[in-house]
């Protein structure tokens, strides 16, 4: 029974060596962090005034954006003007199109009819012709029997 005790004693001096050790391992950690800490803190507050710097900046460009933003939606509103004229023109345009293209379609519609009255034309000019030349024909064959008849 001794033994055993004796046994538990030496696992406990062992885990208190293991503990003990830890303990030293965790404060050097501990002081690692502290330096960190303080390190980080000196860095967080470089970066604050870093920040304000910058907020100063910003809201310095805030307000010439600000500005500048006024301006452009002066031209924007403008430009919407413009755009809206424009489209009325395009729509007038467009309906001015649709009724010159409504015409161009008639007078091609009328210049083909009038090409096939002057086919038309050129068939009849050409029978008539023909019918002529065979009148002119008789005639000087008229012409000549008159004169023989003479």
């Amino acid at each position: 029974r001794l033994m055993g005790q004796q046994q538990d004693i030496n696992n406990l001096i062992q885990r208190k060596i293991a503990v003990d050790e830890e303990n030293a391992r965790l404060k050097n950690e501990f002081s690692n962090l502290n330096q960190k800490f303080k390190d980080k803190s000196q860095e967080l507050k470089d970066t604050e005034e870093c920040a304000r710097k910058k907020e100063e900046q910003n809201r310095l460009v805030i307000k010439n954006l600000e500005e500048e933003n006024k301006g452009l939606n002066t031209c924007c509103a403008d430009l919407l003007n413009d755009l809206e004229k424009l489209r009325k023109q395009e729509a007038q345009w467009e309906t001015e199109k649709s009724s010159n293209d409504a015409r161009i379609k008639n007078l091609e519609t009328d210049l083909a009819e009038a090409r096939e009255q002057m086919k038309e034309l050129r068939s009849i000019c050409s029978n008539l012709s023909s019918q002529l030349a065979l009148k002119q024909e008789e005639l000087s064959q008229k012409d000549c029997d008159v004169i023989r008849t003479k």
